[in-house]
């Protein structure tokens, strides 16, 4: 059994955008948008998300909606659905040969790898309860360099975010210990590409000492602003 779930019906209201994290003084939103990579998308109908009714997000603790599956599952196939944004992402960009600087070939390098794994740990872990890939247009945001280097920014501390927001709804030791794992390393990869692209460190910490967890409705209302997923 496999879930193909659909955000299409979700509200991305104001309060998801201004919950979302700064980038360089814009929204993770409106900063995609600006970059011609949101009304688009958002407006289709056609991403692999689809046909949740906004109550879908009444679960307690943020945790994803049912659609996902329930108690573990849905947190781990929410977790997949991310992890095979940000492995498509960095897999395009691999493919795409950007002129990097040495220190970001090394950051794409390393977290294709890393989210390549993430990808494949999920889906043996969920076996046949694992989510379908959707399929991703990033309408060049991975094929250009200035725009790789802040969407990846965007999509890293999402990342973060979305894990610290489910850590504690899941209950299966295992679940926990993986998760954790994953998180710690999304946190890398963010402080990582948050200094290179300000080398005044302020974006190594973004929300300062202690990160904020985002529900799942706002993470997948941030990732249905973005229009990557089509299909």
């Amino acid at each position: 059994m496999s879930y193909q779930i659909n955000i299409d019906e979700v509200d991305v209201d104001g309060a998801v955008r201004e919950a979302a994290e700064e980038v360089s003084g814009d929204t993770r939103l409106s900063f995609l948008t600006k970059a011609g990579v949101g009304a688009a998308g958002v407006m289709s109908g056609g991403a692999v998300l689809s046909a949740l009714a906004p109550t879908a997000f009444a679960a307690g603790g943020g945790r994803p909606p049912a659609s996902f599956g329930k108690g573990d599952i849905g947190i781990l196939n929410y977790a997949l659905t991310l992890e095979y944004l940000e492995a498509a992402f960095y897999n395009g960009a691999t493919a795409a040969n950007l002129p990097l600087s040495t220190q970001a070939s090394v950051f794409l390098k390393v977290v294709t790898k890393d989210e390549n794994a993430h990808v494949a740990f999920l889906k043996k872990a969920l076996g046949s309860k694992a989510a379908k890939e959707p399929k991703f247009d990033f309408k060049g945001a991975n094929t250009n360099a200035e725009m790789f280097l802040k969407t990846a920014q965007v999509l890293e501390n999402t990342g973060v975010h979305a894990y610290s927001g489910q850590a504690l709804n899941i209950k299966k030791g295992a679940y926990v210990k993986a998760a954790v794992s994953i998180l710690t390393i999304e946190a890398r990869h963010a402080s990582v590409i948050g200094l290179l692209n300000d080398p005044s460190g302020e974006m190594i910490a973004p929300d300062g000492p202690f990160d904020t967890p985002f529900t799942a409705a706002e993470v997948l209302a941030a990732v249905k602003g973005t229009g990557f997923i089509v299909g």
